[in-house]
């Protein structure tokens, strides 16, 4: 079998990757929403693999892995991959965990990060109507996560939140950091209490929180919410299209709390989380298999982890309905050290109409069932997509 094109369209936001070849197999891959401007990052790679046969999976790998980097641009090759993937299980008849080493689990538990309603402000009443209402949610998630700090609006509409530099930007992943006031870390406690009051034991509660704290601060706030056995602090430090680790900051805050503290979903391939596993510099690690180079190099990562004493919590929330095939297959084969996975959910509400083979409801008791068909299980109806493509992308199902 020969890989014979690589295309790439946005449906909606999505960048969407489809790998044709000789025998008429296909294999799709999503890019994060957010990401519309990395079509052609993807297509920098059609000359590198025309001609390749697409279930040497790594033999591929090794042509592209090297002309990617950190978050956004590792996402083009980690699609890729997981369109490769796709096209091996199908060849081969069977689910993708199956080519991973197999499943572990018949069901992926998964939290909510991305299933929200527009909060009425950020007093820590709203926060806790807000959690109130995931709570209630059908899906029954076991935890949420709730941005705070530099990760909200706190950062502007809270009167004196912070010292540091901030932008009045739409531009996405300009990042707000520096020193935060006493009024800044008293009000997120608070919102912190009001949180817990409602969400009690039953529901656990985790935070996203930059990056762009100084390490003071991250210590000194982590330390405060001790009380509270929060899952994690996600991003204090670095994160979010910050591209670089500091492992040796991440280590002092996580050596001086018991609060666990997590980062990793910015972080391009398994050479950039030796130094942060290896020197327990976190208690947590969320690498986003469609930003770290693909479902294998997370499995990577998570096998080295364990070995660690570190979890698993795999980041997810911008990867679409499509994405979640990549994340419920390798989420399958992960060793005892996983929490759960960001259920990521659509962008748009017709999503639900284009992407095919999940189950309905999707989420149950917080747990998706893994999915059984060949390649990553999912596809697109590409009848109900073709209106939402442009005119220029015509013939990507072709």
């Amino acid at each position: 079998m020969k890989i014979t094109d690589l295309r790439c369209a946005l449906i909606g936001k999505h960048p969407i990757v489809r790998i044709v070849t000789d025998e008429g197999l296909y294999g799709l891959g999503e890019v994060e929403y957010t990401k519309t401007y990395l079509k052609p990052f993807v297509l920098h790679f059609r000359d590198a693999l025309i001609g390749e046969d697409p279930t040497d999976v790594e033999r591929c790998m090794l042509k592209i892995r090297q002309r990617g980097s950190f978050k956004p641009y590792g996402a083009a090759v980690s699609a890729i991959e997981h369109a490769l993937w796709d096209i091996a299980g199908k060849a081969a008849g069977v689910p993708v965990y199956k080519l991973l080493g197999g499943k572990v689990r018949d069901r992926v538990r998964v939290y909510n990060g991305s299933l929200r309603k527009k909060r009425t402000g950020d007093r820590p009443e709203d926060y806790a109507a807000d959690v109130k209402w995931m709570m209630e949610l059908p899906e029954n998630f076991f935890m949420v996560k709730q941005g705070i700090s530099f990760h909200s609006n706190m950062k502007t509409s809270v009167e004196g939140f912070h010292y540091g530099v901030g932008f009045k930007s739409d531009f996405h992943g300009a990042m707000t950091q520096g020193p935060i006031s006493e009024r800044g870390l008293n009000h997120m406690i608070e919102c912190v209490a009001a949180m817990k009051e409602v969400l009690g034991d039953k529901v656990s509660l985790a935070l996203d929180c930059g990056p762009g704290w100084m390490l003071p601060d991250a210590i000194r706030f982590a330390r405060a919410v001790e009380k509270y056995d929060l899952a994690w602090l996600e991003d204090m430090l670095t994160g979010d299209y910050v591209p670089w680790v500091n492992p040796q900051a991440y280590r002092e805050l996580t050596t001086s709390t018991s609060t666990p503290i997590h980062t990793g979903e910015q972080i391009y391939l398994r050479h950039n989380f030796k130094e942060l596993i290896e020197t327990q510099a976190v208690r947590v690690i969320g690498p986003d298999p469609a930003d770290i180079g693909g479902i294998a190099e997370l499995k990577w990562v998570a096998e080295h982890a364990y070995m660690h004493q570190i979890t698993m919590a795999p980041h997810g929330t911008a990867n679409g309905l499509l994405g979640l095939g990549a994340l419920i297959n390798v989420c399958a084969t992960l060793p005892a050290n996983f929490i759960a996975f960001e259920y990521p959910s659509a962008s748009d509400t017709w999503w639900g109409d284009l992407v095919t083979g999940l189950p309905d409801p999707i989420v149950t008791d917080s747990t998706v069932p893994v999915l059984e068909a060949p390649g990553l299980g999912v596809d697109i109806d590409r009848q109900a997509a073709k209106r939402y493509l442009a005119e220029e992308d015509a013939g990507f199902f072709d």
